[in-house]
C-alpha cells in the first residue's frame, strides 16, 4: 500500500468515526472503552490530539516520567475540549500528514482503526474495517516490540487471515479475519473474536 492510499484510508477512518461519535449520548460517551481506565469520551478526546504540538508532547511526557501510555491518558483525561469540539478537530485532519514524533505513516491509520473498535465494540456497535489497512497495520504491529511484541507473546503460531495478504508467524497455524488479527496483536484479546483464546507462548 502506498502513501497515498495509507493516508486517504486514515482521513476515512477519522470523518467515519466522528459521524459515528456525534450521535453518542452521555451514557454511552461515559462507558468503558476497551481501554483500561478510559471511557468512550476519552478515547475520541485521545484521537483529537494526534497533531498536538511536540513542545506540548515533550513536555506532557516529562511530566509523567516519560511513561508514554501514562503521559496520552493524562492528556486525554485532562483536556477540557466537548466530544463534538474533539470530532470537530478529527474532522479538521482531513489532508494533513503529520504523525507524532518518532512515528510513521502506518502508526495513525493503525491507531484510528484499534481506537475506533476501544470505541464500537463497548457500545455493540458493528463497525468493519477495510481488510487491506487492517493488513498493513497487523503487519506493522508485528514487527514492533513496544508497546506491543507479538512476535514474542505468540511465538509458536503462524496467523494466516482469511481475508487479506497477511501471512506471519511460525508454527501452528491460526486462520482469522484480518481484523481479529489486528486486535490480538494490540493487545486486544476481548475484540479479537475468534482469537480471544488463543494462547501466547508455548
Amino acid at each position: 500500500m502506498d502513501s497515498d492510499e495509507i493516508w486517504r484510508h486514515i482521513d476515512e477512518q477519522r470523518a467515519d468515526l466522528a459521524d459515528l461519535a456525534d450521535d453518542f449520548d452521555d451514557a454511552q460517551l461515559s462507558t468503558s472503552s476497551l481501554c483500561d481506565g478510559w471511557t468512550v469520551r476519552d478515547v475520541i478526546v485521545h484521537l483529537s490530539q494526534a497533531h498536538m504540538p511536540p513542545a506540548r508532547a515533550v513536555l506532557l511526557a516529562a511530566r509523567s516520567g516519560f511513561r508514554f501510555n501514562t503521559m496520552i491518558r493524562r492528556a486525554a483525561i485532562a483536556e477540557t475540549i466537548t466530544p463534538k469540539e474533539a470530532t470537530a478537530r478529527i474532522r479538521a485532519m482531513a489532508g494533513s500528514r503529520r504523525h507524532a514524533i518518532g512515528t510513521g505513516e502506518i502508526e495513525p491509520l493503525a491507531d484510528i482503526l484499534v481506537h475506533g473498535q476501544d470505541i464500537v465494540v463497548p457500545l455493540g456497535i458493528a463497525r468493519p474495517m477495510p481488510s487491506d489497512a487492517a493488513a498493513v497495520c497487523a503487519d506493522r504491529l508485528w514487527h514492533m516490540r513496544y508497546p506491543f511484541h507479538p512476535r514474542r507473546d505468540f511465538r509458536g503460531r503462524r496467523f494466516i487471515a482469511t481475508d487479506a495478504d497477511l501471512d506471519r508467524g511460525e508454527g501452528e497455524p491460526v486462520e482469522a479475519p484480518v481484523r481479529d488479527i489486528l486486535m490480538l496483536f494490540a493487545g486486544r484479546r476481548s475484540a479479537a473474536g475468534t482469537l480471544s483464546g488463543v494462547p501466547g507462548p508455548r
